[in-house]
């Protein structure tokens, strides 16, 4: 059963001389798990989903099954066709994925009946849950409330990922969202920086960039606006705002690549071309930003 609640961490999936680092996977996701987080989001934006082929999501979603230990593992289904990602939901289910996590990828830009119409025909097809994954600043896409929630009346949608509402607007966001949303629906965040504002607003579950690497740091802000501690929340996650900066000045695939090949946790480079990692100059700026947070392995 999986609950749509807590942490939800989002590993990376290393290359490694253009192959999948399978061990590498299974290291960070059974970090993860050891640490406590309640599932972890394979194959996300982290996960560089659109990057791999049919065959390379399977080994990572099978890898990662193995090594969670019984952690539910979300799996990333998002293609540019209905068709391809029908077979990956196929793939997700026999791998043992607990629930999808689906995006409206597309080249063409997609319509709100397109997209509908994907979240209606991928539910039809599976036999677990289904998280929409709200993602504009790599799809291009705009859900409107009016969509999010047609789309949650369809029965196999449990969870909406939201982007990370505007400083002070957490309450608010999720007083209009859950407003127009069936009684149930989860409402998770991310952009790892608006966690704690959005956890203490009433957030659901924190689909976590930080918490696939260092899934130690990302728990005690969790765990302190769950039991209602604003200030200690609040405080935990300012400590790591030398990270925070650099997510919103790089990006948070491109830093999390760099802290996993500086604490050894990956081999060096480990984005797949044409991505590229960091230039020497952000790279000593992540050095001194896990230096400064006291973060380590």
């Amino acid at each position: 059963m999986v609950v749509f609640s807590g942490l939800c961490a989002f590993p990376l999936t290393p290359i490694r001389e253009d192959h999948i680092d399978l061990k590498a996977v299974a290291l960070l996701v059974s970090r993860a798990a050891r640490a406590g987080v309640d599932s972890l989001g394979v194959l996300g934006s982290t996960g560089n989903y659109a990057y791999l082929s049919r065959e390379e999501r399977r080994s990572v979603l099978e890898a990662s099954v193995d090594a969670a230990d019984g952690v539910p593992i979300l799996a990333g289904v998002g293609a540019v066709r209905t068709r391809d990602v029908l077979a990956l939901v196929d793939d997700a289910q026999t791998a043992g994925a607990s629930a999808l996590l689906l995006a409206p990828v597309s080249y063409q830009r997609l319509t709100e009946n397109e997209v509908f119409g994907l979240y209606k025909d991928v539910a039809e097809a599976s036999s677990v849950p289904i998280v929409v994954y709200d993602n504009p600043a790599t799809t291009g896409f705009i859900f409107t409330d009016e969509l999010h929630s047609r789309i949650a009346e369809i029965p196999a949608i449990a969870s909406i990922k939201i982007p990370p509402p505007q400083p002070g607007q957490a309450s608010e966001r999720l007083r209009e969202l859950r407003s127009v949303l069936p009684d149930g629906t989860s409402v998770g965040v991310s952009g790892d920086w608006a966690a704690a504002e959005s956890l203490l607003a009433g957030c659901d579950v924190w689909y976590s960039v930080i918490a696939g690497v260092l899934p130690e740091a990302a728990k005690i802000i969790l765990d302190h606006a769950l039991a209602g501690r604003g200030v200690q929340a609040r405080e935990a996650s300012a400590s790591l705002e030398a990270v925070w900066s650099l997510f919103r000045a790089y990006g948070s695939l491109r830093v999390t690549a760099a802290i996993a090949e500086d604490l050894g946790l990956t081999s060096s480079p480990s984005l797949p071309l044409p991505l590229r990692g960091l230039d020497r100059d952000g790279r000593l700026k992540v050095a001194d930003a896990i230096r400064r947070c006291g973060l380590e392995a």
